[in-house]
C-alpha cells in the first residue's frame, strides 16, 4: 500500500480555501495600509516637505493607475536632484 504525501504548501492552500474571503480581503487590506502609512511617514522624515507631497501624490496615483514605475520614476527623480544640488554645493 502506497503511502500518500502532501506537501506543506498544499496544507496552506487547503487552509486558504477554507478561510472566510472576506477576512482575508480585510486582513490584506490592513497590512497595506499600515504598511503605506510607514511609508508616508519615513518619506515625510527623510525628503523634504516639498519632495514628500510629490511622492505621497505618486505614490496614490501609482495604486490608482495599478503603475508601480510611476513611483519608482519619482524617487529616481527626486535622488537625482538631490544629487545635483549636493554637486553645485561642492562646486560653490
Amino acid at each position: 500500500m502506497k503511502v500518500s504525501t502532501r506537501s506543506i504548501l498544499q496544507e496552506l492552500n487547503e487552509i486558504a480555501e477554507v478561510r472566510n474571503t472576506e477576512a482575508v480581503i480585510e486582513s490584506r487590506a490592513t497590512n497595506i495600509i499600515n504598511s503605506a502609512i510607514n511609508l508616508i511617514e519615513s518619506i515625510r522624515k527623510h525628503y523634504s516637505e516639498e519632495d514628500a507631497r510629490e511622492l505621497e501624490n505618486r505614490l496614490i496615483n501609482s495604486i490608482k493607475g495599478q503603475d508601480s514605475a510611476k513611483f519608482t520614476r519619482g524617487i529616481r527623480r527626486v535622488a537625482e536632484s538631490r544629487k545635483n544640488a549636493r554637486k553645485q554645493l561642492k562646486n560653490d
